[in-house]
């Protein structure tokens, strides 16, 4: 069984960004989205205006708190060989219900991937705005990145 990451939340977080499960490159250097081909700092820096992809790992996670973003996974646990969504087995959900309490001023739930977005319907009923988003995933090559990016544009709208 392979576990995820805990959440990247603070007090002040108003969206989450929800992706699937860590990938193999992620799980192993214990980072989110840390393939270099994965396209989800480059996406977030753009759309926030800083240079996230540029940073440090923890300095990445500061700056994204600081702008009231927050970063987790669907997925707690999960049996998968590679990293694909298509090869999850028996997943496990994260706890959604505590996002209140460590997070009381979320307001919007945005989902990297058709994968993630499969919660949607889930969350939205306990009150979340939410939006579903082409995954940042390099598996993910039928759009280019300036067409992932028109999509981003609307996690802060």
């Amino acid at each position: 069984m392979l576990i995820g990451f805990p959440p990247v939340v603070a007090a002040d977080t108003h969206t989450l960004i929800l992706g699937s499960f860590p990938g193999e490159a992620s799980l192993a250097a214990t980072q989110y989205y840390a393939h270099p081909r994965n396209q989800f700092w480059r996406l977030l820096g753009v759309e926030l205006d800083d240079p996230l992809a540029e940073l440090a790992y923890e300095e990445r996670l500061r700056r994204v708190l600081s702008h009231g973003i927050g970063v987790w996974d669907v997925l707690a646990a999960c049996h998968r060989e590679g990293s694909l969504d298509a090869a999850i087995r028996n997943a496990q959900p994260n706890d959604f219900a505590s996002l209140r309490e460590h997070a009381p001023k979320l307001r919007k739930v945005c989902f990297n991937g058709k994968t993630a977005g499969r919660f949607a319907p889930v969350i939205g009923e306990a009150g979340y705005t939410t939006l579903v988003l082409p995954s940042s995933s390099p598996a993910n090559a039928m759009l280019s990145f300036d067409q992932k990016l028109r999509l981003w544009r609307d996690i802060l709208t």
